[in-house]
């Protein structure tokens, strides 16, 4: 019956766990969440399907496929995280094991002269002392309260948390690389329009030039044309260091050495547009997929358990020793049966007098909860506020397309009018080149417009936390 007894007893100490359990986190995105849908998608070529994790397929550049998939595949930032998360998965395997019994193996030969010291072994032996063992010792600890269980959940949050840091790094490689090719590629025709507005204005002054020299034209005229054409040339030099700086990021976002993806990149190539429908979803899948708002919530689940970790550690803790061994004076004890020795040694452990370091200990872990809960909450409203500012800025950039793209339509029309003009003898070479000038000013403008809408496409995908594949 006493047996029962202290077998229940032990039970019931084993089944109990302090400090509190995890829930879930706590309810943030408010009514943007409840409504189930973004404040600011109000473009039509927003839907409300979920958006694809291989966002960038979607521009259909397979140059630009290729190399987000190389970054994410040998990119020293993902393989950090990757790391990480080894590490992690290797702190939950010794954290299973902790609150496992230990046994370990040992052979002892010990061998001591002792001088005035009767071992009752006669003359001979009263100054010295052989002995021999062969045994197990083993030890366990008693998880009573559950401060080893809390650290098992403590670790497991902790890995999740690292697996979505991975993920968020993939989420914002993928979008780096993009966003650097977009900007590579804007850099190039902008570039390349610059110098024929540069040779337009050459053959402006030379024509002028020509009049000045008849007296047709004014000195002021021929300075102002010169003005303007050291000034269009002055613009390709910052342009083609913004060039070298994409081409080097480049290359150092997909684990290369600067200059290494400069013949592969070097011929010019349009800016890719995104699709006519972006899938985007609704707030509570943006909640579920971004990898940082993953992460947050796991590090608040790994703050909760770390309060039962440092309450469990106010308490008493049992220990048990055990010693099994064969022995004697001689190695043959070593191999006789009849020289077992066995010991069993419980022990309590309990440091009730600390002055308050262990309650301070949960008092800290408590507070560090209360802040991860605070940032969990802090990166949802971010995130909200991210995507509202990202579908607006796309939906403007797409706006604004529209009319640059009809302004370059029109100064197109009039420079072609303004030919047949020429032909006729009714307007002068100096008029057309000015509207060749409008033009190619005007397709400049169209081009930045391009890598604008681009850009605010690729910062979608990212607010929604898309990019991101499961790690193996």
């Amino acid at each position: 019956m006493r047996r029962s007894l202290l077998l229940v007893t032990a039970g019931l100490l084993a089944g109990c766990t302090v400090g509190p359990n995890y829930d879930g986190p706590p309810a943030t995105a408010g009514d943007a969440v409840t409504r189930g849908s973004f404040v600011r998608a109000t473009d039509p070529a927003f839907t409300a399907a979920p958006g694809l994790a291989r966002w960038w397929e979607a521009l259909s550049d397979p140059l630009l496929t290729r190399l987000i998939d190389e970054a994410l595949a040998d990119s020293p930032t993902v393989a950090q995280a990757s790391a990480r998360i080894r590490e992690a998965e290797a702190q939950l395997r010794q954290q299973r094991t902790a609150n496992l019994p230990a046994l370990s193996a040992n052979a002892t030969a010990i061998g001591a002269r002792l001088p005035g010291i009767d071992l009752g072994q006669g003359a001979s032996s009263s100054e010295s002392l052989q002995f021999y063992n062969a045994g197990l010792n083993a030890s366990w600890e008693a998880d009573l309260f559950g401060g080893g269980r809390r650290g098992i959940e403590q670790v497991r949050a902790t890995v999740g948390a690292r697996t979505a840091d991975l993920a968020d790094a993939q989420v914002s490689l993928s979008a780096q690389v993009a966003q650097a090719y977009v900007s590579l590629r804007d850099l190039q025709a902008r570039i390349t329009l610059n110098d024929a507005a540069a040779q337009a204005q050459r053959q402006q002054l030379a024509l002028l030039r020509q009049r000045f020299e008849r007296g047709t034209a004014s000195r002021l005229d021929l300075e102002r044309a010169q003005g303007q054409l050291e000034n269009t040339t002055a613009q390709t030099i910052p342009l083609a260091a913004q060039r070298d700086e994409q081409l080097g990021l480049l290359a150092i976002l997909t684990g290369r050495t600067p200059g290494t993806l400069d013949p592969v990149l070097a011929t010019p190539a349009p800016v890719p547009l995104p699709p006519a429908q972006v899938p985007i979803g609704n707030p509570a899948a943006l909640i579920a997929q971004r990898p940082d708002v993953r992460a947050a919530e796991r590090q608040l689940a790994a703050g909760t358990a770390a309060i039962g970790v440092n309450k469990a550690k106010e308490l008493p803790g049992v220990r048990f020793m055990g010693l099994l061994g064969l022995g004697g004076t001689s190695v043959g004890d070593v191999f006789d049966l009849g020289n077992l020795a066995a010991l069993a040694a419980p022990s309590l452990n309990w440091s009730f007098l600390d002055f308050g370091r262990a309650r301070a200990a949960t008092a800290a872990s408590e507070a560090q909860r209360d802040g991860a809960e605070a940032a969990y909450r802090q990166t949802v409203l971010e995130a909200l506020q991210e995507s509202e500012t990202a579908l607006s800025r796309f939906g403007n950039a797409r706006a604004q397309l529209g009319r640059l793209t009809q302004a370059e339509a029109t100064a197109t029309r009039a420079a072609t009018l303004n030919r047949q003009r020429v032909a006729a003898g009714t307007a002068t070479r100096i008029e057309q080149l000015d509207l060749e000038r409008q033009q190619l000013a005007a397709q400049i403008a169209v081009s930045q417009a391009r890598a604008a809408l681009t850009g605010s496409y690729i910062a979608v995908n990212k607010t929604l936390g898309l990019g991101w594949r499961a790690s193996k």
